[in-house]
């Protein structure tokens, strides 16, 4: 873009980190950004809050032996970046460490939008979150509140280390979110639905909207009318898209490299071993467009792939970032993410979801005479060192001779990771990835989480039924 602005170069890139080498270490990276954004909130009807702003910097690490010095400052010119590596280094002893010449990089284009979001005037985005607002309420009569939200960003980033990285990615991402608040009688119940586009998109087409809006209320109208979940051991089907929360929660976190490193995760030293049936294949996706938690890069100048994580019930990899994959002797699988450059990188997830099987979803129930059918998750807590959870389910439905029953409400899902694992005896095949934001080390990034349709022998239901 000719009007993008200038951010780190080569050149530049190649001064900062002989200087923050200059009194040895082991590794210097610069990470730069420039970003820009937009947020808009209605809530009873009216657009109360209209957000925008612009944000650029730079970060510097400098790795010798175990120690780590970080820094970063609000400026990409050449003193102020030069004053940051001078600090950084200035507790270091050594003769001058050299970086590796910059490498040739390649990596592949995306298409360019045809009307990128920022073109679109601010007023037309808030019709579409007030659309969201009517197509609620139309929706029914139960409806007694409505908070609908749209953000959007561009990040622009820029990264160089001592290794011969140079890289740049620039990053697009919207969504609209919808909550709604439905009532009956003294019964109070919600619902929330988003729409997420992320670095192929176009103008956001008003019937996504609708649909979205209609989707979250129909999700709270129905819980309404819900009975008290009952609650014991019995096969659990876990709708696809959001139900893949469950897997990102209670196995995905474990898999990152800090924790294999720190032998804190359940799945450390288990790669090539059996951990479930071979019908279970899944992945970690950071490099298929359009899906919510893709870059070209990661947080370091790592191209991003896909990684398979679990290849036909045997453990195959984790996810990797540069400094743990040395210390594991383990090759960067592009999973370095970092929530801006006032943040030191870590080992995260992007997308992560199970493999389609080869069953439609009506099949899979159909076969299933009686269950606990989870079609969406809400918070929940895990513990990666031994992967135990406790998962609220938002919305939940009884499975009685092989047919969706009735809703039932103040469910939770109570287990332990390798145990979800070992029990999936059945995948359809309607995978689907839904748009999400992880927190990890005080950090939110962007993630993908979704599966197919999955079904499990047995877990723990927690419930509100009185016998």
């Amino acid at each position: 873009m000719d009007d993008a602005p200038k951010g780190l170069t080569p050149d530049l890139a190649g001064v900062v980190l002989a200087r923050a080498l200059r009194r040895g270490g082991d590794f210097a990276e610069v990470f730069a950004e420039d970003r820009s954004s937009l947020t808009l909130r209605l809530e009873d009807g009216k657009v109360e809050e209209a957000s925008s702003g612009v944000d650029r910097g730079a970060s510097i690490r400098i790795v010798k032996g175990a120690t780590t010095s970080f820094g970063y400052t609000d400026s990409l010119d050449e003193v102020s970046l030069l004053a940051l590596a001078d600090r950084l280094s200035g507790g270091l002893s050594g003769a001058p460490a050299d970086p590796v010449a910059f490498l040739p990089t390649s990596s592949p284009g995306r298409r360019p939008s045809l009307r990128t979001s920022m073109e679109v005037e601010t007023a037309r985005k808030a019709d579409l979150i007030r659309t969201a607002d009517r197509a609620a309420r139309e929706r029914s009569s139960e409806v007694r509140q409505v908070i609908a939200g749209y953000s959007e960003g561009l990040q622009r980033v820029w990264v160089a280390n001592s290794l011969g990285t140079f890289a740049e990615d620039e990053r697009r991402r919207l969504v609209v979110a919808v909550t709604v608040v439905a009532q009956r009688e003294s019964v109070i119940q919600t619902g929330r639905e988003t729409l997420a586009y992320c670095d192929v998109f176009d103008a956001v087409a008003e019937d996504d909207v609708l649909a979205t809006a209609r989707e979250a209320t129909d999700k709270a109208v129905v819980m309404l009318g819900a009975q008290p979940s009952p609650s014991g051991r019995m096969p659990v089907i876990l709708a696809n898209g959001f139900g893949g929360v469950l897997f990102h929660e209670a196995c995905g976190h474990g898999l990152e490299a800090d924790f294999i490193l720190k032998k804190t995760s359940i799945w450390a030293d288990k790669q090539g071993q059996r951990v479930a049936e071979r019908l279970v294949t899944a992945y970690d996706d950071g490099a298929t467009p359009e899906l919510w938690g893709s870059n070209l890069i990661d947080d370091e100048g790592t191209p991003t792939q896909r990684t398979a994580v679990i290849e036909e019930g045997v453990l195959t990899g984790y996810l990797v970032d540069l400094l743990r994959g040395r210390k594991l002797g383990f090759e960067a699988t592009g999973n370095g993410r970092r929530q801006s450059f006032r943040h030191i990188p870590y080992p995260r997830m992007t997308n992560t979801y199970f493999a389609a099987g080869g069953v439609t979803p009506q099949d899979l129930i159909a076969d299933t005479p009686k269950a606990f059918y989870a079609k969406s998750l809400s918070g929940g807590q895990v513990d990666p060192a031994t992967g135990d959870f406790v998962f609220g389910v938002a919305e939940g439905y009884l499975i009685e001779n092989g047919r969706v029953g009735p809703a039932v409400k103040g469910a939770t899902l109570i287990g332990n990771g390798a145990e979800v694992l070992r029990s999936i005896d059945a995948i359809a095949d309607d995978l689907e990835i839904k748009a999400g934001m992880c927190g990890k080390e005080g950090q939110l990034v962007p993630v993908g989480t979704g599966q197919p349709t999955v079904r499990l022998r047995e877990l723990t239901v927690g419930g509100t039924q009185v016998s």
